[in-house]
C-alpha cells in the first residue's frame, strides 16, 4: 500500500481543527453537578431529522472492490514496528457506499480490515468514523490485539472527501459527503456491515463504535440516533461505544460504553459520569496513568520527533487495547468488566507543574496502573511543544504543513524525561533487580487484566531497553 501523503490545505485545516476541538473536549468547563443521576449531563442536541421511535435504516448500495485508478489514501500508516497488517496476515479493502442521508445523497468511502483467512474472523467488529485529520486512529491505537484476536477493524468516513480528492482525484472524484449527514451514514454503513450482503462477506456477531478525540466527538453526536435507528430486522446497530481521547460527558445510552480520557483531558476537565452496571446505564471510566492524546510512540507524523522533548514511548496501542477488550467481552459474552480508580487530580499546577497529583518520580497517582509509571525508568507528562525553527528532515507531514503543523501534532502529544543512570541505580541496584520487579509488577497486571499478554514481548523489551 503506498503511503499517505500529506498535502497542504485540507488535510491541515482539517488537523487544525483537531487542535480547536481538541482544546474544547480537554480543556472545557464541566456541567455543574455532574453525576449521570443527577441529570445534569451534557447531551447532543437531538437532530431535528431522526424518527420518534425505533426505525429500520435503509441499507446504502456497496460498490465492488475499489482497486483503481492509483493508489489507495492510507489511513492507518502508524504501527508498532514490525506488527502491521502483513504480520497479521491482514488484508485493507476499499469500497464506496452510496444512499440518502438528511434527505441528500452522499457516497462515502468504507475500509475494511480483516484476515485473508475469512474462517479466522472472530465476528467481532471494530467500527469507526474516520478523523478529519484522516486517520483511523480506533484501529491504530489497538491493532496489534484486534488482529491478533481475529476482530475486523471498519473505517466509515463521514467528514469532507476533500483530502482524499486532493491526494487522488482520480480515484475519490466520485465521494460526496454534506454537513449533517454523518449520523444516517453511520447507521446505514454500520447495518449494512451487519447484513448479509455486507462488506465482511461473513457473519458479525457484535459491533462497537469507536472514535478518538474529534472521531469522539462524532460518536457522542451519534447517540441520540442510537436510540431510534435499527438494523431491517430491528436490532441495535452498535453493540457498545469506546470514546478515547476525550474527556466530554456522554449521553446514557442502553448498551456498554467504556471512555477513555488521557492525561490530557484529566490535567483540564473531565467527565464526572460514574461507574455503572444498571442495564441502560452501563458505564466505566478507564484512565490510564501515564498514556497521552495521542500516539507519539509510533505515529509517522511525529517521526523524526519535531518536539522540544523526547517523545514518549509509552505505549497507548498497548493500553487503549484493554479498553476494547473489556468492551468486546461484555457486549459479546456479558462479562462485566473491572472498575478502575481515577487518576487523582489536586488541581495545583504551582507544586508540580501537573493539575493532576504526582508521585515522587512526577508520574501521575491513581489511574490504570501500568509497569512504566509502577517500576518507572522515566517521568510521562503532557504536552509537547514544538521546535523552532522546524527541524531539518522532518516527517512527510511535518515537510508539508511546517511548523503550525508540528506545533500541532507536539500539543497533542506526551513527553518523557528518562531517570539518570544513577537515580535508576538508587531505584533498583542494577539492571537484574530492575526487570525483575517490571515483569513481577506485569504478571499482577496481567492477571488483573489491566495488561494483555499479547503487548507483553514488546512491553518487557522497553524495559530491557533500560540503560543503567
Amino acid at each position: 500500500m503506498t503511503r499517505i501523503r500529506f498535502p497542504r490545505g485540507p488535510a491541515l485545516a482539517a488537523l487544525t481543527a483537531l487542535a480547536a476541538l481538541s482544546a474544547a473536549i480537554s480543556y472545557a468547563q464541566p456541567p455543574a453537578g455532574g453525576g449521570s443521576r443527577a441529570g445534569t449531563m451534557q447531551r447532543p442536541a437531538q437532530p431535528a431529522n431522526l424518527p420518534s421511535e425505533p426505525t429500520a435504516v435503509a441499507l446504502p448500495t456497496l460498490s465492488a472492490e475499489v482497486t483503481e485508478p492509483g493508489p489507495m489514501f492510507d489511513s492507518a500508516p502508524s504501527h508498532a514496528k514490525g506488527l502491521g497488517p502483513d504480520a497479521f496476515d491482514y488484508v485493507t479493502r476499499e469500497y464506496f457506499a452510496s444512499g440518502t442521508a438528511d434527505g441528500k445523497p452522499y457516497t462515502t468511502r468504507v475500509v475494511v480490515r480483516m484476515p485473508s483467512d475469512a474462517s479466522r474472523f472472530s465476528g467481532l467488529v471494530l467500527a469507526e468514523s474516520m478523523h478529519s485529520s484522516g486517520a483511523a486512529h480506533a484501529f491504530e491505537f489497538t491493532a496489534v490485539y484486534t488482529m491478533d484476536s481475529g476482530h475486523a477493524a471498519v473505517e466509515i468516513l463521514t467528514t469532507s472527501p476533500a483530502q482524499f480528492v486532493a491526494f487522488n482525484a482520480e480515484r475519490y472524484a466520485d465521494l460526496k459527503i454534506e454537513d449533517g449527514q454523518a449520523n444516517d451514514i453511520l447507521a446505514q454503513v454500520g447495518a449494512l456491515v451487519k447484513s448479509p450482503d455486507g462488506p465482511l462477506g461473513a457473519a458479525v456477531r457484535k459491533m462497537v463504535l469507536a472514535g478518538t478525540s474529534m472521531s469522539s466527538g462524532t460518536l457522542f453526536n451519534y447517540l441520540p440516533a442510537h436510540a431510534v435507528y435499527r438494523t431491517p430486522d430491528m436490532q441495535h446497530i452498535y453493540d457498545g461505544y469506546l470514546p478515547t481521547s476525550t474527556g466530554a460527558t456522554p449521553a446514557e445510552v442502553d448498551v456498554p460504553m467504556i471512555q477513555m480520557p488521557t492525561m490530557h483531558e484529566v490535567e483540564g476537565n473531565v467527565t464526572r459520569r460514574q461507574d455503572d452496571d444498571e442495564p441502560g446505564r452501563q458505564f466505566r471510566l478507564y484512565e490510564v496513568s501515564g498514556i497521552g492524546h495521542v500516539d507519539s510512540r509510533d505515529n509517522v507524523r511525529l517521526l523524526p520527533n519535531p518536539c522540544t522533548r523526547p517523545l514518549s514511548i509509552f505505549p497507548v496501542q498497548a493500553y487503549m487495547a484493554v479498553g476494547l477488550h473489556h468492551l468486546f467481552r461484555w457486549v459479546d459474552e456479558g462479562i462485566v468488566p473491572p472498575r478502575a480508580e481515577r487518576i487523582l487530580v489536586d488541581r495545583d499546577a504551582h507544586n508540580d507543574g501537573s493539575m493532576m497529583a504526582l508521585d515522587e518520580h512526577g508520574n501521575p497517582l491513581g489511574g490504570i496502573r501500568n509497569p512504566y509509571v509502577d517500576v518507572p525508568t522515566a517521568k510521562y507528562a503532557p504536552v509537547n511543544t514544538a521546535r523552532e525553527p522546524v527541524i531539518d528532515n522532518p516527517s512527510e507531514y511535518v515537510a508539508a504543513n511546517g511548523l503550525q503543523g508540528a506545533q500541532i501534532m507536539c500539543r497533542l502529544s506526551a513527553y518523557q524525561e528518562p531517570f539518570p543512570p544513577a537515580q535508576l541505580r538508587e531505584l533498583y541496584g542494577d539492571k537484574q533487580t530492575y526487570m525483575r520487579q517490571f515483569e513481577e509488577r506485569l504478571d499482577e497486571l496481567e492477571r488483573e487484566g489491566w495488561s494483555l499478554p499479547v503487548y507483553r514481548e514488546l512491553i518487557v523489551a522497553d524495559a530491557a531497553r533500560v540503560e543503567f
